[in-house]
């Protein structure tokens, strides 16, 4: 015997995921996550904890930095996780993974990793295009910087949270 279940989709709150390390969070994460908000009724930062990687801002600086960027905006949640990010997303509600695309390099690291995780979990990847003025900032490049001294604030919003 079969039960039919009906749902209206518009209903349905719409969650994402935006994962990442985010060491650290940059003006152009920043920029994703706030075009996103016009799309989702809930984005779910989180920040995956890798053990075998090297940080070089500390956990709890870069999830009260992430935190300090959407203080007012209570569509945002922020977390961490250790697991396959496609689980996680299950374990939060989240029906989407929300990405950014700077450059055809972006994209072609970003879809095969869409891809996968949607055939492992039918979560479907959105991928949002920042603002232009943001296509250069790279968190590698960030931390290179910081590194060697040199001043991040025009890349990374309250930048005194992340360094203090």
């Amino acid at each position: 015997m079969f039960t039919l279940v009906s749902f209206n989709l518009i209903d349905m709150k719409k969650s994402a995921c935006f994962p990442g390390s985010f060491d650290p969070f940059t003006k152009g994460h920043e920029d994703i996550i706030r075009k996103g908000l016009d799309l989702f009724d809930e984005i779910v930062i989180a920040v995956g904890v890798n053990s075998s990687k090297n940080y070089l801002f500390p956990l709890e600086k870069r999830l009260n930095h992430i935190k300090s960027c959407f203080e007012n905006e209570p569509k945002i949640r922020v977390i961490t996780y250790q697991k396959l990010t496609v689980e996680m997303c299950k374990d939060e509600g989240c029906n989407y993974i929300l990405r950014g695309l700077r450059d055809v390099k972006d994209f072609n690291y970003e879809v095969p990793i869409a891809l996968m995780n949607r055939s492992m979990s039918e979560i479907e990847t959105v991928f949002l295009i920042p603002d232009t003025s943001l296509f250069a900032i790279n968190a590698t490049i960030i931390r290179e910087i910081y590194k060697n001294g040199g001043k991040i604030d025009k890349y990374v919003t309250n930048f005194e949270r992340l360094v203090n």
